[in-house]
């Protein structure tokens, strides 16, 4: 009997797109939680002033007279971070078309539950910023980080219903597209009409492509490096338009299911009329009917579901490590730090990821099933819905990220707001986890 090494039986297991997606999340998880404590030694360091300056450092972009300036840190949230939204846009989408979010009856529970777990979080942070410089920070605390989340339940592995890991897939990613729209609309301070207009013309271009059925990724990826740029230049935050970009890519496969069975038995018939070689060589025939069979196979699969397979590697390898390595260095003196944490703006953030996100979820989930608007997942209790809720207050990288955006240029609020998500992610992800391992109560 053939003995495989264990990456050989992972290559042998056929696994579906939500387990790779599954998969993905975790392994960005572990990677960000790994970072994010790299990025911490760093900034409490004697290489602190070095950890600064690299990120501070400006690349500019020249062309001309014309030139784009930029530091690192700037770069890594404003360009590197539109790939981050593209797949966010490219989850969202395939949910609404595909997945959880495509049967009414299923999604109505995790939209609910998405919907109040940004408004407590919102209002809690209001209730105590109210009328203060912080105030803005208000859509701070309403994020949910969907792979430190996810990474916590898929840990729990049996002790959870596939049904409740697909219930928080869900809450996580409208929960996302609410950040989108947030950011979107309150978090703009001036708009460019011009360079605005021209991102509209270039999503109407992405849609034109779509529409005459161009499936080669390069077109979209141009006009879609237009498209940021002009939303940079717009005053709208460039990420915006990973987003958006992501819905224009087509969701149809170029040929049918039925047209790819017939042209795949024809290929393979005509590759079994040539002899095996000496020390079982290819006929240069087959190579050319195995690379034909490949393009099929490619072609079979939508340009948004090969994206969105082949850029989850790189963004969660790369880009989120990268983003948490910037923007979690934060130098702590732990002589004051009970201090910063009673601050209106830390205190507001880190009752809002706690509290706010267990009323929205858990108390929202509560009411409609009593309400009989919606159903409990599948082998699921409310008990375990209430652990959920705790998970959901990890804020972690879109909490950070409209941190940036909500106190650009203030240095002491941006401090105070990401030990508050650090400490409300700790504690949320820590309690969440132990509450639905040992506590929770199961169907």
């Amino acid at each position: 009997m053939k003995l495989y090494a264990p990456w050989e039986k992972a290559f042998n297991k056929i696994a579906t797109p939500f387990e790779h997606f599954l998969h993905a999340q975790t392994t960005t998880g572990v990677i960000l939680m790994f970072m994010t404590i790299v990025a911490l030694i760093l900034a409490n360091s004697p290489l602190a002033d070095a950890y600064l300056h690299f990120f501070h450092t400006k690349i500019d972009f020249n062309v001309g007279s014309w030139t784009l300036s930029n530091s690192i840190h700037h770069w890594i949230n404003d360009a590197l971070m539109a790939f981050f939204f593209f797949i966010v846009g490219l989850e969202i989408k395939r949910e609404i078309l595909v997945g959880e979010l495509s049967n009414v009856k299923v999604a109505i529970l995790p939209i609910l539950c998405a919907l109040g777990g940004m408004l407590f979080p919102a209002l809690i942070y209001m209730s105590i910023n109210s009328g203060g410089e912080g105030a803005n920070g208000w859509g701070i605390p309403m994020a949910t980080d969907i792979a430190f989340a996810i990474s916590a339940l898929v840990l729990l592995g049996k002790r959870v219903s596939p049904a409740l890991v697909t219930f928080l897939v869900a809450l996580a990613i409208v929960d996302d597209l609410g950040a989108v729209i947030v950011i979107a609309i309150f978090y703009t301070d001036q708009i460019q009409m011009l360079p605005l207009a021209l991102a509209g013309v270039s999503f109407l271009m992405l849609l034109s492509l779509n529409r005459f059925g161009i499936h080669m990724v390069l077109p979209y990826f141009a006009i879609g490096l237009g498209m940021w740029f002009f939303m940079l230049e717009s005053g709208v935050h460039a990420t915006i338009a990973g987003v958006i970009a992501a819905m224009a890519i087509p969701s149809k496969p170029k040929y049918t299911p039925l047209n790819f069975t017939l042209h795949m038995k024809n290929k393979l018939d005509a590759y079994d009329r040539y002899p095996v070689g000496e020390d079982n060589r290819l006929h240069e025939e087959q190579k050319a009917i195995l690379s034909n069979m490949k393009d099929k196979i490619d072609s079979l699969s939508s340009p948004a579901a090969r994206l969105e397979h082949d850029l989850h590697l790189p963004v969660s390898l790369l880009i989120i490590p990268l983003f948490a390595l910037a923007n979690a260095g934060i130098s702590i003196d732990f002589s004051s730090i009970g201090e910063t944490i009673l601050q209106p703006v830390s205190l507001g953030i880190m009752a809002g990821l706690i509290l706010g996100k267990v009323f929205g979820i858990a108390g929202v989930a509560w009411l409609a099933i009593k309400l009989g608007l919606a159903k409990l997942p599948h082998g699921s209790t409310m008990s375990q819905i209430f652990g959920v809720a705790f998970l959901g207050g990890i804020g972690f990288t879109m909490s950070i990220f409209v941190a940036d955006l909500a106190f650009v240029d203030n240095e002491a609020f941006i401090f105070q707001a990401k030990i508050g998500i650090l400490c409300a992610s700790l504690f949320a992800g820590l309690f969440g986890y132990i509450y639905l391992r040992y506590i929770a109560k199961s169907s």
